[in-house]
């Protein structure tokens, strides 16, 4: 079964930073691209960010380039999102998400942004 654990949410404020983390299991992580997406409250789904399961490449949303930084590690099988100068904008529930699309995601993480 596949699980997908995301943790590292909070309450920060503006200017700050917060990292996202993702346990998966049940798969191969290894042989994977993973993504994050975001769902602020009342709004659908918005990709946030991808990494290749090779060679470690990664594409961002426009929303959040410069600020954000996806990795992760195959030896652990655990995705990170690191996020900076966080705005009240970015204020989103944050899920993992094996391969492109929101189909197979975790519960979710509460990134709450605000003075």
């Amino acid at each position: 079964e596949v699980q997908l654990v995301e943790s590292g949410g909070g309450l920060v404020q503006p200017g700050g930073s917060l990292r996202l983390s993702c346990a998966a299991s049940g798969f191969i992580f290894s042989s994977w691209p993973m993504s994050w997406f975001r769902q602020a409250p009342g709004k659908g789904f918005e990709w946030v960010s991808t990494i290749s399961s090779r060679d470690g490449s990664s594409n961002y949303a426009d929303s959040v380039k410069g600020r954000f930084t996806i990795s992760r590690d195959n030896a652990n099988n655990t995705l990170y999102l690191q996020l900076r100068s966080l705005k009240t904008e970015d204020t989103a529930m944050y899920y993992c998400a094996k391969g492109a699309a929101t189909t197979v995601r975790g519960q979710g993480t509460q990134v709450t942004v605000s003075s």
